[in-house]
């Protein structure tokens, strides 16, 4: 696992509203001034509170957040484990990368350095298969937490090597929790997931199915959009004459899923 600081990649400066203080319950984080307004809007249709709660989050874990991309759920789990706990971001290859991917792991490393009373303590790792898979050091992890990325692996045909190394990582007993786009009739295209492939895959990789939550579904989503998953909010990439339609169906619907490996 290689250590990536600002100097790697060329740094790049976070706003700062307010100073951060240490947070102590759940509560606080997700309300804390270091989260900004935009952030803080999308709660409604994400449920942080909910879905953590839901995965068994408690602040002494090692956890490892997969692809933090901008860091949404990175700057809620962070500062919740920063005191007690320990958090990974197993974040994208900057050395094969370009764009997005780029820019999100300055943000991630700026943090880092400038709001040390919040993200001082966390670990940045790689995640890029088949050649960098070592996301945390093996049989470390309480618990891995995927946020809207297994349609990509599946996309990708990575989704057996991404499953394989968080399985590696996990302790006996760890847990993965797994939030992504649904769709049962998913053309695999479209950003959306078939939970039955995302169930046959977690087993195929050794993990034991333990519950699922509707917390995150959305009635409202026919995932019928011109450009799939992208075309509602927040990306909204398709006709602009249909973004006040596609605000009013609010982000996708979402699977929410608890899985563990096992205790042998």
């Amino acid at each position: 696992m290689k250590a990536w600081t600002l100097a790697c990649i060329g740094a790049v400066t976070l706003s700062v509203t307010a100073a951060p203080v240490m947070a102590k319950t759940l509560d606080e984080v997700i309300a804390g001034d270091h989260r900004s307004a935009k952030n803080k809007a999308r709660d409604s249709y994400r449920h942080p509170k909910e879905t953590l709660e839901f995965f068994g989050l408690q602040p002494d874990m090692t956890v490892v957040e997969i692809w933090p991309g901008g860091g949404w759920y990175q700057e809620i789990l962070a500062p919740y484990l920063h005191e007690k706990g320990t958090y990974y971001g197993a974040g994208y290859d900057v050395e094969a990368t370009r764009g997005y991917r780029v820019r999100a792991l300055k943000e991630t490393l700026a943090r880092k350095t400038e709001m040390p009373d919040l993200y001082g303590t966390m670990k940045i790792t790689e995640l890029s298969p088949p050649a960098k898979l070592e996301i945390a050091p093996a049989g470390s992890a309480d618990m891995v937490l995927s946020f809207r990325n297994f349609h990509n692996w599946k996309m990708g045909g990575t989704e057996d090597q991404v499953l394989g190394a968080i399985y590696k990582a996990l302790k006996p007993g760890g847990i993965f929790g797994i939030t992504d786009h649904r769709n049962e009739n998913s053309a695999g295209r479209d950003g959306y997931v078939k939970p039955s492939d995302l169930m046959a895959a977690a087993q195929k990789a050794g993990f034991v199915f333990v519950a699922k939550s509707e917390v995150n579904a959305n009635p409202k989503d026919t995932k019928d959009h011109e450009r799939g998953v992208w075309t509602l909010p927040p990306s909204l990439s398709g006709n602009p004459e249909n973004h006040d339609k596609m605000r009013s169906i609010g982000e996708s619907d979402r699977l929410t899923y608890k899985f563990m490996k096992p205790v042998k």
